[in-house]
């Protein structure tokens, strides 16, 4: 068995790429997703790509991007929550409900918060108490957990979260009640000890009650895949990428579903980083243009950046999530800015008779018009194709595109606008750009980062068309096309390495003396930490730790992620707490040296290292691009003109090649395309390096 198999779950599509280690050769297939049932999609890719000749047998490894729990809590997957129960401590039922008192919109005085994913009568306490500092107060009290247990069954609940209060500090509670309920009831159970292991106990109780709801879903979800893999013969083991960026083993994502909530974009970032190091660029932007959406993030010295909490369901304003809006998650997640542009964003004249772009999409089903599935809105795809960048045949003519259809859609908006067609479609285009360009100045100019001295990797079957001119808005130098882009979060997979991240809770004033204590806390974690990995198998010299601490001033409310070194000493502590100095500087325009600075929580990364595939380096050619690639020239518009643009094939493009823009390249998965005073060259990885020409 050498065939390592990735398979993207997309709004759109459905990607799968499949790596023969043998011959080092990739094959790539798209076919239409299937919100409602993803793993239809799943299975539709792998049967295409059995047709091809593939061995069921030959599979080593299959590889899965898991955004079943984001599309739930979404309403994409028209499933209903699994019925849950919380236990908790005695007078803590309504912490789930009060949560914080963050008002995403200030002056709307009806708004009104998220409804609790838990009832108040599904809300159970339990008498027991642990103080701050993990000491038993008051023992559990068994009749008042058998009450809880006994009232949880009487409700038929699916699955149990276990959240106490302090239990972070000790958790031996958490543990009987969590025994107690699987040996009563045999529902799934989620303790919070199990997920979340720091302080702050609304965050806590959501996270633990967000991973308990999942867990059920996700459980059936991978349980009719594996069904459905072994049907067709594949025995291999199912890896699904975390919402950090790195690889789980199919148990670990049944238990800890939290995980991989948001893993659907990861991947593509995953890739983004590992081309950024083959190309040695330091700084990197990662922008995905897919059908739905367009997700922006950066990467620094080859690592995407990770936050340790996202908001799952909430709402979102020009890539802005809106805190307070959903429900709180901590878990390491892929810093990434999302806003509701792709290829089937939907063109619309506002009451007031203006021109908007999104954020609604006409998705999948029934996708844009000029698709001839049923779709009467205009899209993007529509007006990419009426303006001439985008050709009339997609997935080397697996996918014809019609554009009377895309001209009668576009003519309704046109019409109500006083607009000529091709002048609307232009201008749609122009207003994404914008859209697209507020989240990336998310991830780079929010966080203290320079767009300008950073490069873009572009991918998503939408991205590469779009790009030259969003680079344009921010005033970045230097684009990357990979090879294949509108498969290039499937390719990512092929590419992760396996990544379980570690937290425990440390709240100390650093002074000189500290870096023991610090050093400590470090090596006990370390220690728990390598022995549950060696208890799934791996070998310690295939594992990389990592260690990083949450930081704050005295008495400030939230804290920054600062690397640490592998042992801390005295010389140590200074350095880092010189680094969060630096960090807070670079995030908030001022630092206080003399201020005391605390710790809250220590982290360890493990990462352990997959084979992966060895690019191939191709000699430079001899031919121009013209003499082999150019397929056709076709009027396209630039700027506010007409002009007759030429047209490649990318699969005939070779090293060395150089192509002055306006220019059109066109490829199975997307298309590229290079604007005026733009010129672009292809790499000896056959990769597309833009630039603004001399």
């Amino acid at each position: 068995m050498s065939i390592r198999v990735a398979v993207d779950v997309g709004g759109t599509f459905t990607d799968l790429v499949a790596y023969d280690e043998r011959s080092r050769e990739f094959i790539v297939l798209k076919v239409s997703s299937t919100p409602e049932q993803p793993e239809v999609g799943v299975i539709r890719a792998l049967e295409a790509l059995l047709s091809k000749g593939v061995e069921a047998r030959e599979i080593s490894v299959f590889l899965h991007v898991g955004t079943v729990g984001a599309n739930l809590f979404r309403g994409q997957l028209k499933l209903s929550l699994p019925r849950a129960a919380l236990i908790t401590t005695e007078g803590m039922r309504d912490v789930l409900e009060i949560g914080r008192q963050n008002r995403p919109e200030l002056y709307n005085v009806f708004f009104e918060r998220p409804d609790p994913l838990i009832p108040r009568n599904l809300r159970l306490e339990v008498a027991e108490r642990i103080d701050a500092f993990g000491n038993i107060v008051k023992p559990i009290n068994p009749n008042s957990l058998n009450n809880a247990i006994w009232e949880a069954g009487r409700y038929a609940v699916e699955t149990v979260a276990i959240c106490f209060l302090n239990s972070y500090r000790n958790p031996e509670h958490e543990r009987l009640a969590r025994e107690a309920v699987s040996r009563e009831l045999g529902v799934y159970v989620c303790a919070s000890y199990e997920v979340d292991r720091e302080h702050r106990e609304y965050e806590r109780c959501s996270t633990t009650v967000v991973n308990a709801i999942l867990m059920p879903v996700v459980s059936k979800y991978m349980e009719k895949l594996q069904q459905e893999l072994r049907r067709l013969g594949v025995s291999a083991p199912i890896y699904v990428v975390s919402s950090s960026g790195g690889l789980l083993d199919v148990n670990e994502a049944v238990k800890r579903p939290v995980a991989a909530v948001e893993s659907g974009p990861a991947a593509g970032v995953v890739g983004a980083a590992v081309l950024s190091r083959v190309l040695g660029l330091g700084q990197v932007l990662s922008f995905d243009m897919g059908g739905t959406t367009a997700k922006a993030s950066a990467v620094v010295g080859h690592e995407p950046q990770v936050l340790t909490e996202i908001e799952l369901g909430g709402k979102a304003h020009a890539g802005r999530l809106i805190k307070g809006s959903g429900y709180p998650v901590r878990t390491p997640a892929i810093d990434l800015a999302e806003v509701s542009a792709g290829g089937g964003t939907i063109i619309w004249m506002t009451q007031a008779g203006g021109l908007e772009v999104g954020p609604i999409s006409a998705g999948a089903s029934p996708g844009p018009a000029c698709y001839g599935a049923g779709g009467k809105e205009p899209t993007i795809t529509d007006a990419n194709l009426i303006v001439g960048r985008l050709g009339e045949k997609l997935l080397d003519g697996g996918l014809m595109l019609r554009r009377d259809l895309a001209e009668r859609a576009l003519a309704r908006v046109a019409d109500g606008l006083g607009m000529d067609i091709a002048e609307l479609a232009a201008a749609s285009l122009r207003i994404l750009n914008l859209h697209m360009a507020r989240a990336v100045r998310l991830v780079s100019v929010e966080r203290g980062l320079d767009p300008s001295r950073f490069a873009m990797i572009a991918f998503g079957g939408a991205g590469p068309m779009h790009v030259a001119e969003l680079a344009e808005e921010l005033n970045i130098p230097h684009i990357v096309i990979p090879s294949s882009p509108g498969l290039f979060s499937a390719y990512g997979l092929v590419f992760t390495d396996f990544r379980y991240d570690y937290v425990s809770s440390h709240l100390t004033v650093l002074d000189g003396d500290s870096h023991a204590e610090l050093e400590n806390a470090f090596r006990e974690l370390e220690s728990m930490v390598l022995q549950q990995l060696g208890e799934k198998g791996f070998k310690r010299e295939a594992i990389i730790l990592s260690r990083v601490v949450d930081m704050r001033y005295l008495g400030q409310g939230y804290e920054l992620l600062v690397p640490a070194p592998s042992e801390i000493t005295r010389a140590g502590l200074r350095k880092l707490t010189t680094a969060f100095h630096e960090k807070h500087e670079a995030m908030y325009g001022y630092s206080r040296p003399e201020e005391p600075v605390e710790t809250t929580a220590i982290r360890v990364v493990a990462y352990v290292q997959t084979s992966k595939p060895k690019l191939v380096e191709h000699p430079p050619a001899s031919a121009k691009p013209q003499s082999q690639a150019l397929k056709e020239r076709r009027q396209a518009f630039f700027g506010d003109s007409w002009l007759e643009t030429p047209v490649y094939d990318r699969s005939r493009l070779q090293c060395g090649n150089v192509i002055e823009g306006p220019a059109i390249i066109e490829q199975y998965d997307s298309t590229t395309i290079i604007p005026i005073g733009w010129r672009a060259e292809i790499d000896k990885y056959l990769n597309i390096h833009i630039a603004r020409g001399n």
